[in-house]
């Protein structure tokens, strides 16, 4: 069994959440998996590379859990990029529209610094508009993007069409 099978094996869809219609891909048991969840860290570190990065912001909620290890192994710092209201200190928001509403994201202004190399991960890319707005913030606030990763691309909803020229790199293709 490759590797991507067995990461995929270790995905499960609950269905009709958080709304009707809506196929939400689980991955607490792929992160619950020592071996698959080492993988999917240093899978996206290599792809990205040791030292090329110096912020890696991850997007609330599962995209912490992920973003975080990568940047230690990245030798980078962590930038949360997190829903409107929960940050402490002076932040940029821009809104965005996801499959199923309407949200707003927000990074504290002096999270990323300009000039930075910033890798921006996430679990799952699904209509593009969560990484969208993290790829605005990070880019207002002089940011230079070097990727978006994600454990997963729902390819079907097209996603990447909004990511542009960004370098896009994900380990699942669904």
């Amino acid at each position: 069994m490759t590797d991507t099978e067995r990461l995929r094996n270790l995905i499960r869809e609950i269905p009709d959440f958080p709304r009707p219609g809506v196929g939400f891909k689980d991955i607490t048991p792929l992160l619950a998996d020592p071996v698959a969840f080492s993988t999917v860290v240093d899978l996206i570190v290599v792809h990205f590379g040791r030292g090329n990065i110096d912020k890696v912001c991850g997007i609330e909620a599962r995209g912490f859990i992920v973003a975080a290890p990568v940047a230690y192994h990245c030798g980078a710092g962590f930038v949360p990029i997190r829903k409107a209201g929960k940050l402490p200190s002076e932040s940029e928001s821009e809104p965005y529209v996801l499959e199923y509403g309407e949200e707003i994201l927000e990074i504290h202004r002096d999270g990323v610094l300009p000039g930075e190399r910033v890798l921006i991960v996430d679990d799952v890319l699904a209509t593009g508009g969560t990484a969208a707005a993290a790829v605005e913030l990070v880019t207002r606030l002089g940011g230079k993007i070097e990727g978006v990763g994600c454990v997963i691309e729902l390819e079907d909803l097209g996603g990447r069409s909004k990511l542009d020229g960004v370098e896009f790199f994900s380990l699942l293709r669904m």
